[in-house]
């Protein structure tokens, strides 16, 4: 599973280092440290923090201004796969995004909870990128 540092972690959940950093000396979402001894957050874990604080509004700074105002760099949050379709969410700071692709695109960009991804919006579709 993929972990993420204080500061990718704080880029995907919309806030500065610090205030990840202080989430963290909280216990609000639980670290460890990886083989180099730098403080990481599980991939499922930050996942499941992003929701819950996506759901109360407790992300205390406001999103930076961007020309590229449809690229939502996140982390993914839900899979679920069918036959042939699939729907992928992905939890971009404050906001919920949700995609409906075939199962074969998922596969093949190898989606799964906790990974690091964009999703891209034109019109009403959402396209994600693996990052």
């Amino acid at each position: 599973m993929q972990s993420y540092t204080i500061g990718q972690a704080a880029r995907l959940l919309g806030v500065s280092p610090d205030t990840a950093r202080r989430w963290a000396d909280a216990g609000r979402v639980e670290t460890h440290r990886d083989d180099n001894g730098r403080r990481v957050i599980d991939g499922r874990a930050l996942a499941a923090f992003s929701v819950e604080i996506a759901a109360h509004g407790q992300g205390d700074e406001e999103a930076a201004y961007t020309s590229a105002r449809n690229a939502f760099p996140g982390i993914v949050t839900a899979v679920k796969l069918g036959d042939v379709a699939a729907q992928v969410e992905i939890q971009a700071g404050p906001h919920r995004l949700v995609s409906l692709l075939t199962r074969e695109a998922v596969e093949e960009l190898g989606l799964e909870v906790g990974m690091q991804a964009t999703a891209r919006v034109k019109s009403t579709s959402v396209h994600i990128d693996r990052t």
